[in-house]
């Protein structure tokens, strides 16, 4: 029995880091409930299809491989498709079969490489994108450091785990932040945007957390765009960016991906601070997944007037659901700049 009766929403997924598919390589992927694959041509550009060839079926992530024209063929009769579906050879026909001749025989994702990431657009009716993903300057600059990356598979589904960040109260009891944070929203079509304020807990000189209750303001900016992106900008006495990358694997769960970076030139007191808050922004996920992986969704919830904006959100995500009676999303100026 499944946990969850939602739709997968569409949006920009991450698939792999850039850095993970070099030229020539040929990866298997699992996602939105698909069997896909993704690969890198001889001119560094990478694709992800459908995964299975449409003569006879073979799943090109299994023994496919990208020949000298920068095409992926197939493993069992070796066929061969460019990035964007095309069939351009079935090396021992005399001539090509008509269902493959005229066009695109296999679905392929519309990609982005941004954010030291692979981005493809999922729609469950494979409906061109909607909006764009919004680049973050620090994972572009070469005055941050490399992304330090985290990862977990969680039974759970997007909008739970979004959900997450406006559950005021929660933070308080399952992560024990003294002071329950205070947040002003912004929404502009996909775009998502919080400014909080709150009280963190003081970290020492080796970016230890004080459980004592000792306490100190600081400043947390956290933009969603979409379902699938997220990146965070933290404040205190020192500054360190993350981006969250959410994807469905299925119906009832997801890849989740954290890249943390901060900026070489800050002193080593204040990046051992930094570390200390990335330490302590994954120690709350691993403490949400057991909730997360145990817990039902409740469609008519008993709120209360501390619970934090957990309706709006909900409201917010309902447009990136294909039955959603709202209008096609719309992304600001300000956004896509």
């Amino acid at each position: 029995m499944k946990r969850y009766n939602k739709p997968i929403p569409y949006g920009w997924y991450t698939v792999a880091y850039s850095d993970e598919v070099a030229v020539g390589d040929v990866k298997p992927l699992k996602y939105f409930g698909r069997e896909l694959v993704l690969f890198r041509d001889n001119n560094g550009e990478a694709a992800v299809l459908d995964a299975y060839c449409p003569h006879l079926g073979a799943h090109l992530g299994y023994g496919g491989a990208v020949d000298e024209a920068g095409g992926i063929r197939c493993p069992f009769h070796a066929w061969r498709f460019d990035g964007q579906g095309q069939c351009l050879e079935v090396p021992y026909a005399k001539r090509m079969p008509p269902q493959v001749a005229n066009g695109p025989c296999m679905h392929s994702y519309p990609l982005v490489e941004r954010n030291q990431s692979i981005w493809v657009w999922y729609h469950p009716d494979n409906a061109a994108p909607l909006f764009e993903i919004e680049t973050v300057p620090e994972l572009h600059s070469d005055e941050w450091t490399k992304a330090d990356r985290y990862e977990w598979v969680i039974h759970s589904i997007i909008q739970e785990t979004g959900e997450n960040a406006v559950d005021i109260a929660h933070f308080k009891y399952v992560h024990q932040i003294p002071e329950m944070p205070v947040g002003e929203v912004t929404i502009e079509g996909v775009r998502r945007s919080t400014i909080m304020h709150s009280e963190a807990p003081v970290m020492d000189a080796e970016g230890n957390v004080d459980r004592s209750g000792a306490t100190e303001a600081a400043r947390l900016e956290t933009v969603s765009i979409g379902p699938g992106q997220t990146w965070q900008r933290f404040s205190r006495m020192f500054d360190i960016v993350m981006q969250g990358m959410v994807t469905p694997i299925d119906d009832q769960s997801l890849h989740m991906r954290f890249a943390f970076t901060k900026p070489r030139k800050q002193s080593e007191e204040n990046s051992l601070y930094a570390d200390g808050f990335r330490d302590e922004i994954v120690r709350q996920v691993q403490q949400d997944i057991p909730i997360w992986e145990h817990k039902t969704y409740q469609a008519s919830p008993v709120l209360c007037d501390g619970d934090g904006p957990i309706a709006r959100y909900r409201k917010w995500f309902q447009q990136f659901y294909v039955e959603a009676p709202t209008a096609a999303p719309r992304q600001s100026a300000a956004a896509r700049g």
